[in-house]
């Protein structure tokens, strides 16, 4: 949702997805920024990338996030920044990356809907600091003039399901009538991004949140 969301923004810009995984988004993006490298330090998720995607306007790179030096615009930086260990550092990088005229996406959970309900934390042993959005914002103005903080929610399908187990309590109810199974076997498939909304307000109820940094 969230890379579908950047693609319509990155008309003209030089892209680079840093953390790309195994390089799906960094795809998407190439299908409307002017070009796209997809960096990631680990071997498999670079090999499998690059044999899988390809085009004119994309390219991967091996190598770690911190080290990466490239002429871009723009840095797309998504449910990575949880897992480092000096996230200042690698904003600033990013900062001196996209240049005075360029924009960073950077996104991460939302700790409260994260967690479990009375837990600081997830668990996630791989999660060095998870956020609230307020301590998010406060990182990302700590390095950027302009930030947008967006929360991804739940809509439609997912929206409706939601409501029903917290006021209908649904998860009781089709653990009663045994029909847990052959409900989900055919309401998972039928989810789509369209499921899924991006936008501002009160992001405590955010499943991510997505900053839209300017120097």
């Amino acid at each position: 949702v969230v890379y579908r969301w950047i693609a319509s923004r990155v008309g003209g810009r030089r892209v680079v997805d840093l953390a790309c995984g195994e390089g799906y988004g960094s795809a998407l993006l190439a299908r409307t920024a002017t070009s796209v490298v997809g960096v990631d330090a680990n071997p498999d998720a670079f090999e499998h990338a690059r044999l899988k995607y390809s085009g004119p306007k994309l390219s991967f790179e091996r190598n770690m996030i911190e080290l990466w030096d490239g002429d871009v615009d723009c840095v797309v930086f998504l449910q990575t920044i949880e897992h480092v260990q000096d996230p200042d550092a690698v904003l600033a990088r990013i900062r001196d990356l996209v240049g005075r005229g360029g924009v960073a996406y950077v996104s991460t959970p939302n700790v409260l809907t994260l967690a479990p309900e009375g837990e600081e934390r997830s668990g996630n042993p791989w999660h060095i600091k998870e956020y609230r959005a307020e301590e998010f914002r406060a990182l990302c103005e700590r390095h950027f003039g302009s930030v947008e903080l967006l929360g991804l929610f739940h809509a439609r399908r997912l929206r409706a399901h939601q409501i029903a187990i917290e006021r209908l309590h649904w998860d009781a109810v089709h653990s009663r009538l045994r029909i847990t199974k052959p409900f989900y076997d055919r309401f998972t498939p039928a989810i789509s991004t369209r499921d899924f909304a991006l936008r501002g307000g009160d992001l405590n109820r955010a499943l991510d949140f997505l900053a839209v940094c300017r120097p």
